[in-house]
């Protein structure tokens, strides 16, 4: 079955075909670096996390582009504020976002470039603007000319004709509605030199209007055409449309050939942003309590293309899921296997492993349809946890065992919640010996029938946040979900 994405250019689903047979170009907008990311920002961060990855499950060597937006009015803003300069104010929050990546177990992308650092290759891209007549300077300032290039708001569908020629919007952001020419350089103001964002171009000193630096960005990592750029929906317009007629203007050629969108993660049912206040950040979360493996579980539970509620009860359940689908991997690492060679191997498990990863693969194929996947998941659990009921105490065959391990294992990479909740529930040397020390003193009560002590001991492991689960072959234990 082919890949299929939704392609927010053409407003229908699409075969994905790449550029170059088995590789793929990739450009994710990052964050603008000027507050801690919330987590809606993460949601559409993990979005781009979840395509990286099944891309790679699907054979595709990836090049994978995330870009940071440290130079920008709120950047600007913000070292202003704080008195210090623009790199002194954007790295501690640079910083804490890729904190956050590591949190909710968001790889990393191949390169993740700081706008301030391509201020050469945006000049460039304007230059070539300048010279192909779709830009023009106007008090100290280029501006891009929409009425110039015939193919504007053929992303956003938005009404050019409701732009008034010649009038400019100076803004980095603007109303989705506001069709004017946008900046692409901006001439210098005093807080830009105080806070050391302020370069030398042809067209005297200033700074890149925020669209250009996309456009460089991905370009001089990507080349002018390349297969995916994906973001939040609210980055359409203007940022994406202004991407488009800068970089297509500037080289000819079409920039990216699909585009994919994120929608929103709403807060009792509004829209999380900074500006409203109607936000949570991960830190927030996991200091009430929250494991960020619930948070990954909980965002695979909607398509990437629909609105997901975010409610701690939803947080709850989503708890409860990764702990079931952890439990069932767990008992099946633990059950004893038969020797090898298994004689006997019966491949009950074997099917239920190659329809899960069929059906997963199915579901994700259809434009990452993961709430599909995650059923397909379920049903290898439900299948894994009938075999070892009827297996009880006898021991299972490696290959069958096996089977089942590497279809969980290969799911998981590219959902990630299960290695997450591995991950938050590592136990030092202490704390482990200290529970096998208390188990042991469990069993010879236990054997002496004191079940009262035996009860005790049990309720004194289980403060320290340790779960018992007595199975035929004796106590096992782990850190509570």
């Amino acid at each position: 079955m082919p890949l299929r994405f939704y392609n927010t250019l053409t407003r229908r689903e699409e075969e994905f075909v790449p550029i170059h047979e088995g590789k793929v170009g990739m450009y994710v907008c990052g964050p603008t670096v000027y507050a801690p990311p919330h987590i809606g920002n993460m949601r559409t961060f993990f979005f781009a996390d979840v395509l990286h990855r099944y891309l790679e499950y699907r054979g595709y060597e990836v090049r994978f582009v995330m870009n940071l937006t440290d130079v920008d009015d709120k950047t600007i803003r913000g070292a202003l504020r704080d008195g210090v300069s623009l790199n002194d104010y954007t790295q501690p929050l640079i910083d804490d976002l890729f904190r956050n990546f590591e949190q909710l177990g968001i790889q990393r992308a191949d390169v993740h470039p700081r706008a301030t650092d391509y201020v050469e290759g945006m000049v460039d891209v304007i230059r070539l603007l300048e010279e192909r007549g779709l830009a023009y300077v106007a008090e100290g300032s280029v501006y891009y000319d929409i009425s110039e290039f015939a193919d504007y708001g053929k992303l956003s569908k938005v009404d050019v004709s409701a732009g008034r020629r010649g009038e400019r919007v100076a803004a980095d952001e603007y109303d989705k509605d506001d069709v004017r020419d946008f900046v692409l350089w901006k001439a210098v103001k005093p807080e830009d030199e105080q806070v050391g964002a302020a370069w030398d171009t042809p067209w005297g000193r200033g700074r890149p209007g925020w669209h250009i630096e996309c456009s460089a960005m991905a370009m001089q990592e990507l080349g002018e055409t390349f297969d995916i750029h994906a973001g939040g929906v609210d980055l359409i317009f203007p940022h994406h449309e202004d991407e488009i007629a800068q970089s297509e203007g500037a080289t000819g050629k079409p920039f990216v050939r699909y585009w994919l969108h994120g929608e929103f993660l709403l807060l009792d049912g509004g829209k999380m942003a900074k500006s409203t206040g109607n936000i949570f950040n991960l830190q927030d979360l996991v200091d009430r309590g929250v494991a960020p493996s619930s948070i990954r579980y909980l965002f695979l539970t909607a398509h990437y293309r629909s609105k997901l509620n975010f409610t701690f009860d939803g947080l709850t359940a989503a708890a409860e899921a990764v702990r079931r689908i952890r439990d069932a991997r767990d008992r099946l690492r633990g059950h004893p296997a038969a020797r090898d060679p298994d004689p006997a191997d019966t491949p009950v498990l074997h099917p239920a492993a190659d329809e899960a990863l069929a059906a997963f693969a199915a579901a994700m194929d259809q434009d990452l349809n993961s709430s599909v996947a995650l059923a397909a998941l379920h049903e290898l659990v439900n299948r894994t946890n009938a075999r070892l009921h009827e297996l009880g105490s006898t021991p299972i065959s490696h290959a069958e065992r096996d089977a089942a391990l590497r279809a969980f294992e290969r799911i998981d990479g590219v959902f990630g919640f299960v290695a997450l909740a591995d991950r938050e529930n590592v136990v030092d040397d202490d704390m482990a010996a200290w529970v096998e020390e208390r188990l042991a003193a469990r069993q010879a009560a236990r054997q002496s029938r004191d079940f009262a002590a035996a009860d005790a001991i049990r309720d004194e492991i289980a403060a320290r946040g340790v779960v018992i689960e007595d199975t035929p072959q004796g106590a096992r234990w782990k850190l509570g979900a």
